[in-house]
């Protein structure tokens, strides 16, 4: 089997993990979260809490990639844990639902933050209630709704698909190109809100009328922190190209570690400059929060280059997904006949072009059939459970692969890998409980976590079909 080159050295993979992970989440959902927990020092820890849990399950999981440095990343470490069956099903996941949902939804703020500068259409609303697929026992999908982002969202995918199809390189470089203007953005919006000596720190000590106290604030606690998951997603990109970082033994976990105390640092200070700058009630009212809080210092003006500031950014976190996802859906061509053609290599360009073609066109159908929030809760609750499975692999591979040489053991084991278990757990059951109780009160249109959980199931049936034809040829 052709195999892919190890040409992304250790800063390239720094910047896929950062880029990867600092994207639209920071931009978006900080207002919803002071909305939802009503507390500004609550808000704040969230995004502690949520980036300690995260670091807990990427280091978990860089023992297992130094262990197997191959294309593919977690289907290809589900494959040694569990065997094919669990390695597909995961896959299959990958594909119709996290990796493909987590690109439509951050070119989705793209789009959205370009409708800041420039009003893209929309369809009639007696026309966007009229056209709808229902779905029983999930809810109802407006293709048409907020047409013109779509289609804008649909446009930056096929571009940078385009690119990373013709280079690795060429997508590579890009990256690192579009990770150093984000983090000027971002030294920017912090440092001059920060010290500009125009907001008040008693924004932090005065939290909104209605906050939610007692389990009504641990349901509260929970979707914050999946929206601040949401933010910290990407993390996991590393691993999948980890068949071509060079030295990956050494650079995996190092780009993890440094990377994403980078992300909680910044996560952290970009919260706390939002807080100084806007109280709380104006903040959970926000549609766009980070050019709102530059608006309040340098006024419409600084609004408007933070937002464009913003739109460089989630082009970066953008292409980091592209590039690195279709490493998933080649992964599994390579082992399954059933998708064997986005297991093969472009002839000249030596990159995994039928997989990027592959994830692109389930991308946009995923842009068309929902909204950011709802792509971003559905993929939240699956990647969660198959994150809790990689680190439980952990346990299962110390059992079964005793004497394979690790170059790389997570720290704090057994404490750390079991206190990540533990959490998903929990967190995957409030979830749940969570999603229905919304759509029951009409607060949703569709039960985000039952939709994502639909879709993966169907990989079930999918496997036993392409294991038939395997065994028929």
């Amino acid at each position: 089997m052709a195999q892919l080159a190890r040409t992304l050295s250790f800063k390239t993979a720094l910047s896929l993990v950062v880029g990867g992970v600092i994207g639209s989440g920071i931009f978006m959902k900080p207002a919803l979260m002071a909305g939802q927990l009503g507390n500004a020092w609550l808000l704040l820890s969230v995004w502690v809490v949520a980036g300690c849990i995260t670091l807990f399950g990427a280091l978990s999981n860089a023992e297992v990639a130094a262990m197997f440095p191959e294309t593919g990343g977690q289907y290809v470490f589900f494959e040694k844990m569990y065997g094919r069956g669990f390695a597909f099903v995961y896959g299959w996941a990958a594909f119709a639902v996290f990796n493909t949902a987590g690109n439509a939804s951050i070119a989705y703020v793209f789009a959205q933050y370009t409708n800041y500068f420039i009003p893209l259409p929309e369809c009639n609303p007696a026309l966007v209630k009229a056209i709808h697929l229902n779905i029983p026992y999930v809810g109802n999908i407006f293709p048409l709704d907020h047409i013109g982002v779509k289609l804008l969202t649909i446009a930056l995918v096929l571009t940078l698909t385009y690119i990373n199809y013709h280079s690795v390189k060429e997508g590579g470089a890009i990256q690192r190109i579009l990770t150093a203007l984000k983090s000027v953005a971002i030294v920017l919006l912090i440092g001059g809100i920060l010290f500009s000596g125009k907001g008040h720190w008693q924004n932090l000590q005065h939290p909104l009328n209605n906050a939610p106290t007692g389990w009504a604030l641990v349901g509260a606690y929970m979707a914050a922190l999946a929206g601040a998951f949401w933010a910290y997603d990407g993390w996991n990109n590393i691993t999948f190209v980890a068949g071509e970082i060079q030295h990956p033994q050494r650079n995996i976990p190092r780009s993890l570690f440094m990377g994403l105390l980078f992300c909680m640092l910044v996560y952290a200070l970009v919260n706390l400059a939002y807080l100084y700058v806007l109280p709380l009630p104006t903040m959970a009212q926000s549609g766009f929060v980070a050019s709102d809080a530059a608006a309040a210092v340098w006024g419409a003006a600084g609004g408007s280059i933070i937002a464009l500031m913003i739109i460089f950014s989630i082009i970066s976190t953008t292409n980091a997904n592209v590039l690195a996802t279709a490493r998933v859906t080649y992964a599994m061509g390579t082992e399954n006949k059933l998708f064997a053609p986005a297991g093969k290599l472009h002839p000249k360009y030596r990159t995994p072009g039928n997989a990027l073609i592959t994830n692109a066109a389930w991308t946009i159908l995923l842009i068309l059939s929902g909204s950011f929030d709802m792509l971003t809760d559905m993929l939240i609750f699956v990647s969660w459970f198959f994150y809790g499975m990689s680190v439980l692999g952990v346990f299962i591979l110390r059992s079964k692969m005793r004497t394979t040489p690790r170059p790389y053991r997570v720290f704090g084991y057994p404490l750390v890998p079991l206190l990540f278990v533990a959490f998903v757990a929990f967190f995957l059951v409030s979830t749940l409980y969570t999603d229905i109780r919304d759509y029951q009160l009409g607060r949703t249109p569709v039960i985000n976590s039952v939709l994502g959980t639909l879709i993966t199931a169907v990989g079930i049936p999918v496997y036993f079909l392409s294991n038939k034809k395997d065994n028929q040829r």
